[in-house]
């Protein structure tokens, strides 16, 4: 295990005990006595090479703190390929492969993450066929987000529209046509995307 800066070391605490209202890098800064939020930012980043901390590049208040830090490599279980097009297939949970990956590159913690390959052209120009999809196990999803979920025995890859009364699955290519979910039985969320490796390398 690498050792830890001791400005490091704060910083994780001040992570850690601000997760539900997470700090701004300036409070950071303030907050752990750092003369300019740079300074910040560079701990920061070294947090995450030695795998104590994910960060959504994005927004900067999504984070994950990690409990045991990360090895350099990892392997994420690949299943069978999520269909974007209107024929999806059925995501049994086979593992198909096991795919070495950084885990610097990941925004989710490893043990956390599953991979499917994208098929068709309904996510475009989000996600094309072809593409690496790193996904984030979980059974629920929040409005808009892009999930992986299979609906009627098809794996597919979609945006998430909620309202109280039903639940649409949408492409981001206008030319598929949104799916309605009039049962929720139906449909089994798999995970919410958070990477999209292009062209399907990694």
């Amino acid at each position: 295990m690498k050792k830890l800066h001791p400005t490091q070391s704060k910083l994780l605490k001040l992570l850690k005990s601000n997760i539900d209202n997470p700090l701004t890098i300036r409070e950071l800064a303030d907050a752990a006595d750092v003369e300019s939020p740079g300074v910040v930012h560079h701990h920061l980043t070294q947090l995450e090479r030695k795998g104590h901390l994910k960060r959504n590049p994005n927004n900067p208040k999504d984070y994950v703190l990690l409990d045991t830090p990360e090895r350099a490599i990892v392997y994420i279980n690949k299943y069978g390929l999520a269909q974007c097009g209107p024929n999806g297939l059925f995501l049994d949970g086979n593992i198909i492969d096991r795919i070495p990956i950084s885990s610097t590159l990941l925004q989710v913690p490893a043990s956390d993450a599953f991979i499917v390959e994208a098929k068709g052209n309904s996510m475009e120009p989000k996600i094309y066929s072809g593409d690496i999809v790193i996904a984030k196990r979980q059974h629920d999803a929040n409005h808009n987000d892009i999930v992986v979920c299979v609906f009627e025995a098809k794996a597919l890859i979609k945006k998430i529209l909620k309202s109280d009364n039903h639940v649409v699955l949408l492409s981001l290519n206008q030319e598929h046509q949104p799916i309605m979910v009039t049962n929720p039985e139906d449909l089994q969320i798999e995970g919410v995307v958070k990477q999209v490796l292009h062209n399907g390398l990694l």
